[in-house]
């Protein structure tokens, strides 16, 4: 392991780590909920990681995405990758230059253990849905995290075993609610959160009898009114 693998195993049991490192997670867009859960993934440990999109990084992407000046007229997914293996060397970043179609995503994530959806329609998010819920993989959405009020009506709403909505379901960006760093930042904040605890709890039920290790625990915001 190298200098940072080594400095972020140490928070988690042997059982967790191994589980963090082996697990495959597809993020199907790589803006302003994709790049930054990319980021806590892999600040989190996570190794292998698919991205697709197809835009670029374009001026008005830079007061939430995890892009920079200089960057303006790159792709995305090529600039995300670089700066993933900037924290970690390690990483293994599958990237998709395309963009996602009811055709194709399905193929682009085959591989994926865990899928996020970070797209910015409401077209998109039911391709996602159509594509995935019934093929077993563990799947994290976005939904409603524009504006700038009320950072505390964004929650975790698990509607599936395998499906779990962040965000406050409502706010969508318009012209009272612009799409803005904190409210964006939560919101995939949250669903890398959700994606980590989802894995390491998978490691505690394979875990050998005797280990004591931590928990993760999300229950005061995992369980909203109406959600289970």
């Amino acid at each position: 392991m190298n200098p940072f693998e080594t400095a972020v195993s140490a928070y988690y049991t042997p059982q967790q780590w191994r589980r963090i490192q082996q697990t495959r997670i597809g993020i199907a867009g790589a803006g302003g909920l994709g790049s930054n859960i990319a980021v806590a993934l892999v600040r989190s440990g996570f190794k292998y990681l698919e991205i697709a999109d197809f835009d670029v990084v374009e001026a008005k992407n830079l007061n939430r995405q995890f892009y920079f000046l200089n960057e303006i007229g790159r792709f995305k997914v090529e600039v995300l990758s670089e700066r993933l293996k900037a924290i970690n060397p390690a990483v293994e970043i599958a990237t998709h230059r395309t963009r996602l179609t009811p055709s194709n995503i399905a193929r682009h994530f085959e591989s994926a253990d865990c899928v996020c959806e970070a797209f910015d329609g409401p077209e998109a998010k039911q391709m996602f849905l159509e594509a995935f819920l019934a093929s077993g993989k563990f799947l994290v959405m976005g939904s409603g995290m524009a504006g700038i009020r009320n950072q505390t009506a964004i929650s975790i709403r698990k509607l599936k075993e395998n499906l779990h909505i962040v965000g406050d379901g409502i706010t969508a960006v318009g012209p009272e609610n612009p799409p803005c760093a904190p409210r964006v930042s939560a919101c995939a904040g949250l669903m890398a959160s959700v994606l980590l605890e989802h894995v390491c709890r998978e490691a505690e039920d394979r875990r050998e009898p005797g280990i004591d290790q931590f928990r993760f625990n999300l229950s005061h915001s995992s369980r909203p009114e109406g959600a289970e």
